[in-house]
């Protein structure tokens, strides 16, 4: 297999992250709940004030993986901490070391950006993953429960 090349996502790569996100989903089970559209791409990871970025590996000029994540803020360690949001390699090509290679790469622009940490959520079901991220030396912190408020309680909790 040729080696894995990572590159920063940019504004023509906008229906590949899409095509990403909708395959993440259904392996999730989550499709239902994918209604991203290429003109919020484009605003939410293209524009001049932008916190949130995409990578995509290729494999012979075939997007083969995608990472999408953003910068966030830990007050414990007063730094600011990289958050991966999703992370997806087809699945065809898993077990070949391109999950490690994206997180690596990952790894890398969280120390150039002087982060403290590099954090991730993982669906309690999914036992590959879990396995692998502990293989890294990932820590699961499952005294941690992820809370979120969205659509119409989200505009009720704003009033």
């Amino acid at each position: 297999m040729n080696k894995l090349q990572i590159k920063k996502a940019e504004a023509a790569d906008i229906p590949i992250i899409i095509d990403f996100i909708k395959k993440l989903a259904e392996y999730e089970k989550l499709s239902h709940e994918v209604s991203v559209t290429e003109d919020q791409l484009e605003k939410s990871l293209f524009a001049n004030d932008t916190n949130a970025f995409s990578i995509i590996g290729y494999l012979d000029n075939k997007p083969v993986a995608f990472a999408l994540y953003f910068f966030n803020f830990s007050t414990f360690l007063g730094k600011k901490g990289l958050y991966l949001e999703d992370l997806f390699v087809l699945p065809e090509y898993r077990s070949n070391g391109i999950g490690k290679q994206m997180l690596k790469h990952l790894a890398q622009i969280a120390i150039d950006n002087d982060c403290g940490r590099f954090e991730w959520a993982v669906l309690d079901w999914n036992e590959p993953a879990i396995r692998f991220y502990k293989k890294l030396g990932a820590a699961l912190k499952k005294e941690w429960i992820i809370t979120r408020i969205t659509g119409e309680n989200l505009k009720k909790l704003s009033q």
